[in-house]
């Protein structure tokens, strides 16, 4: 019998397409700088992270039947991330994300997961068909999941039975896709993880500090929330109240798959009996050495 997996990781696998330039730039700058493709998207940075702390995370997604896409399978294979679930598409492309950073941090990018997006529930036929839970005994382990999939389908998710014994921890994806969530807010086994803008987003208010905007989203409903803000103060907060720690100070030589990597650092923490302080800590720390370059991607 095939090993289970510890965690799984739903939503967007795809080719990271990363132009970094240590020039600051404006609209319509034009700089010398390097090109990198990555195997990237929200569900594949947390489980790669996962996978760098001896955590073996399965992917549960969209990727197609084209060369990129098996290019993309092979490189999450070597990586010790579990593909087997994965749908593989014969009429949709593998997606893609291209984005522009600077010494000024992110200048733009464009998310292309409209294959994720029309695949739809598809990728969650593993839930269902016994091969990692069913209705009547769902997946009772740890969940990480992002805001690329639809806002039905991550209505469906907020009630579905296949969801309720399972600790499950959420991503916004981006601000444009913050609002996505609202339905999974007051979901009593969720834990989101976003940062001071989509915090903002779901709270439909503007919040000046993570500890305020993690006050008022556990207000709103939410069970727990980590809010992150950049360089500056982190917060935690659930029912039993609010955890605070600053990010430590570091050179910043990339931004992008910060957010995930400091969400995976942080189940891993958790899920090695940290409590939330340390815990808190522990993923401040990871995703400080990840933007510094000190980790590989």
């Amino acid at each position: 019998m095939t090993a289970q997996p510890d965690i799984l990781c739903i939503g967007s696998v795809l080719w990271d397409i990363i132009g970094r330039t240590p020039a600051h730039m404006g609209a319509g700058a034009d700089v010398p700088g390097r090109i990198t493709r990555l195997p990237g998207g929200v569900a594949m940075n947390i489980a790669m992270t996962l996978a760098r702390f001896g955590v073996r995370p399965a992917l549960l997604t969209a990727v197609g039947r084209d060369p990129e896409g098996d290019e993309l399978v092979a490189a999450c294979a070597r990586m010790g991330l579990v593909t087997r679930h994965i749908y593989r598409s014969d009429d949709l492309p593998t997606d893609r994300y291209m984005a522009v950073e600077g010494a000024n941090g992110l200048i733009a990018a464009i998310a292309d997961a409209h294959s994720l997006e029309a695949a739809g529930d598809k990728i969650l036929r593993p839930l269902t068909d016994g091969a990692l839970g069913r209705e009547e005994a769902p997946w009772a382990g740890p969940i990480a999941l992002d805001g690329n999939l639809t806002v039905g389908l991550l209505a469906d998710i907020a009630r579905s039975p296949l969801f309720a014994a399972a600790d499950l921890r959420i991503a916004p994806a981006s601000p444009g896709k913050a609002e996505r969530l609202l339905p999974l807010l007051p979901v009593a086994n969720a834990t989101l993880y976003v940062n001071l803008e989509e915090a903002g987003l779901l709270g439909h208010c503007r919040f000046t500090t993570a500890p305020e905007a993690a006050a008022a989203l556990v207000d709103r409903g939410a069970a727990r929330v980590l809010v992150t803000d950049g360089d500056r103060t982190t917060a935690d907060g659930s029912r039993e109240g609010i955890v605070t720690a600053d990010p430590p100070a570091v050179l910043v030589t990339r931004v992008t798959g910060a957010g995930d990597t400091f969400m995976a650092a942080h189940i891993v923490a958790e899920t090695r009996g940290e409590d939330r302080a340390t815990a808190l800590r522990s993923a401040l720390d990871a995703a400080a050495q990840y933007v510094s370059g000190d980790i590989g991607s």
